[in-house]
C-alpha cells in the first residue's frame, strides 16, 4: 500500500514537471524567435541608415552602441563588412540568450519538480490515514472510524465511503456475534432434551415399539422448534445488518393480508380481533414490514387471556405513517415494559414462543428510521405503538379517528 501511494506520488510530480517543462519550452521558445526576429528587423534598419548618408547614421550611433556596446563603422566603409560585423554580434547576443534560457530552464524544472514533489505529498496526505486505518481495521476494532474533516472533495468522499462501509461491517460483526451468542444459549436446551430422550430410551433394553415411538415424537417436536428458532434467530440477524430496500408499502394492507392468514390461529384460541386499518403508506422493504406485522399479531394472539381481544389500527398523520397493536392480558410491571424488546426476554412461558417477536419488530422498526414504543395499560395486556415516515406524496394530515387518537393517549 506505501509503494503504491508513493509511486502515485511520483507519478503526479512527474506530470507537474512535464507540464511545466513543456509550458516553458513553448514560451521561451516564442520569446527567442521575438528576439531574433526583433534583431534582424535592426539589421536591415541600420543598413538602410548607411544608404541615407553619415547624419542620419551617426543619429542612431547611440542605440547602436547602447545595443552592442561598440563602436558603429564609420561611414564610407564596406557596407559588407559592417552587416558581417553586426551579424556576428546578433549571433553571439542569440547565442548566449539561448544559453541563459537553457540554464534557466533547467533550474526552474528542478524547483518545479521540488514543489511537485512536496505538492503531491500534501495532496496525498489524507491517502495515508486511510491507508493506516484500513491496515488497523480488524474484526476486533470496526468501531475505529477515519472521520476525515478537509474540503469537500474526492479524498474526503472516499474516506467518508470507508467509515459508512465499516458502519455496515461493525454492524454486520455485531448481528453475527449476537446470532452465535443467542444461538448458542438457547440451542443447549433443545439438544439436552433430545440426548435425555435417546439415552433413555437406549438405556431401556426392553423399550417396546410403542416407547421408542413416544421418544421419536419427543425428538421431532424439539427438532421442530430448534428449526422454527434457527429461522427466527437468522431473520433476527438479517433484519439487524441488511440496509431495507425503498419500495412503497401500505400498512394497512399488509396488516389486512396478516389478519386473514392468522386468523385461525386466533379462533383456535378464542381471541375476538378488531380493526381499523386506514391508509398507512410507507417507504420499506415489504418482507420485513409483513414480518413485523406478523410477530406483533403472533404476540397479541399467543399472550392474551382466554376470550381476549386483539384490536389493530393504521393511520397517517403530519408525515409519519402510525400502526397500534394491543391485546388484553395480565397486568404488566410498567418497569419490565421496556426490556421486552430483547431477545429471549419473556414474561411469561404459556406463549410457547423464544421471545425473539419484539426483537425483530424493534430490530425492523430501526433498520426503517422509525420508533416503537411500548406501553403497560392499567387494565393489562399490552400496547405496542410504531412510528414510520409516510411514503413521499401521502397525505399530510388526514383524519385521526377519534378511537384511535384516545389509545394512543393512554
Amino acid at each position: 500500500m506505501r509503494l503504491r501511494a508513493r509511486t502515485i506520488r511520483l507519478r503526479l510530480t512527474l506530470i507537474y514537471g512535464g507540464v511545466f517543462l513543456i509550458s516553458s519550452v513553448a514560451m521561451l521558445s516564442i520569446g527567442y524567435l521575438l528576439v531574433r526576429q526583433n534583431l534582424a528587423h535592426r539589421h536591415s534598419f541600420h543598413a538602410e541608415a548607411l544608404g541615407l548618408g553619415p547624419s542620419l547614421y551617426h543619429s542612431l550611433f547611440g542605440q547602436y552602441r547602447a545595443l552592442f556596446g561598440r563602436q558603429p563603422v564609420p561611414v564610407g566603409e564596406d557596407v559588407r563588412a559592417f552587416q558581417a560585423g553586426y551579424q556576428q554580434a546578433v549571433d553571439a547576443a542569440l547565442h548566449r540568450l539561448l544559453l541563459e534560457y537553457g540554464a534557466a530552464l533547467v533550474g526552474m524544472t528542478g524547483i518545479s519538480v521540488a514543489l511537485g514533489w512536496w505538492m503531491a505529498g500534501r495532496a496525498l496526505s489524507p491517502l495515508r490515514s486511510i491507508i493506516a486505518a484500513a491496515q488497523r481495521v480488524s474484526g476486533e476494532n470496526l468501531g475505529e472510524r477515519i472521520a476525515l474533516e478537509g474540503p469537500e472533495d474526492e479524498l474526503k468522499e472516499l474516506a467518508d465511503t470507508f467509515d459508512r462501509m465499516l458502519v455496515r461491517l461493525d454492524g454486520a460483526f455485531a448481528s453475527q456475534r449476537h446470532f452465535v451468542a443467542n444461538a448458542s444459549h438457547e440451542l443447549r436446551t433443545p439438544l439436552a432434551v433430545m440426548r435425555t430422550e435417546i439415552d433413555v430410551a437406549l438405556a431401556d433394553q426392553r423399550a417396546d415399539v410403542g416407547e421408542l415411538r413416544a421418544m421419536g415424537e419427543a425428538v421431532r417436536e424439539t427438532v421442530d422448534r430448534t428449526e422454527a428458532l434457527i429461522e427466527a434467530l437468522l431473520f433476527l440477524a438479517r433484519s439487524e445488518a441488511v440496509s431495507h430496500s425503498a419500495e412503497t408499502v401500505d400498512l394497512g394492507e399488509l396488516a389486512a393480508g396478516c389478519i386473514t392468514d392468522l386468523h385461525r390461529a386466533a379462533d383456535q384460541a378464542g381471541i375476538r380481533i378488531t380493526s381499523n386499518l386506514g391508509p398507512a403508506p410507507t417507504s420499506g422493504d415489504p418482507a420485513l414490514l409483513e414480518r413485523m406485522l406478523a410477530n406483533l399479531i403472533q404476540n397479541a394472539i399467543a399472550y392474551n387471556l382466554p376470550g381476549g381481544s386483539l384490536m389493530i389500527a393504521t393511520w397517517s398523520q403530519d408525515g409519519r405513517t402510525e400502526l397500534l397493536v394491543r391485546n388484553d392480558g395480565p397486568v404488566i410491571d410498567p418497569a419490565e415494559v421496556g426490556s421486552l424488546t430483547e431477545p429471549f426476554r419473556r414474561l411469561s412461558r404459556t406463549g410457547g414462543g423464544f421471545g425473539l417477536g419484539l426483537s425483530i419488530v424493534a430490530s425492523v422498526v430501526k433498520v426503517h428510521g422509525g420508533t416503537v414504543e411500548l406501553t403497560a395499560p392499567a387494565d393489562g395486556g399490552l400496547q405496542v405503538h410504531v412510528s414510520l415516515a409516510a411514503a413521499p406524496g401521502a397525505p399530510p394530515r388526514p383524519s385521526v379517528p377519534h378511537r384511535m387518537r384516545a389509545l394512543t393517549q393512554n
